[in-house]
């Protein structure tokens, strides 16, 4: 079948309208999803919450639940342990607990190899 200025057309517009679409959708996400549930379409619930509604027990279940999360993928990751310490170098100026700046004892031992 030959390609013809016809088929091109037809898909470029196809694309524009389903960019369009995409962006109408996006714009009204909450009335869109609202009037498909009315109608007997379920979703899944948003997955963006506004942290500045939520009560004090809320945050602390979320923050657990994140912790769970990157528990799981730091388990599940194949990182070995030197290179994850090294990715962990505080911000520059501050101290460790003990008072001893880990960026500095990590270039020093960096320079040891």
């Amino acid at each position: 079948m030959k390609t013809t200025l016809q088929h091109v057309t037809g898909f470029f517009v196809g694309l524009g309208t389903a960019a369009v679409g995409f962006y109408l959708y996006k714009k009204n996400k909450t009335q869109v999803d609202a009037y498909l549930r009315k109608h007997g379409i379920e979703l899944p619930a948003c997955s963006t919450l506004d942290v500045e509604s939520l009560t004090l027990e809320q945050l602390v279940a979320e923050k657990e639940r994140l912790e769970d999360v990157i528990a799981e993928r730091e388990y599940s990751s194949e990182l070995e342990p030197e290179s994850y310490e090294e990715s962990e170098e505080p911000h520059e100026g501050l101290e460790q607990e003990d008072g001893s700046d880990k960026s500095k004892r990590t270039r020093s031992r960096k320079t040891d190899h």
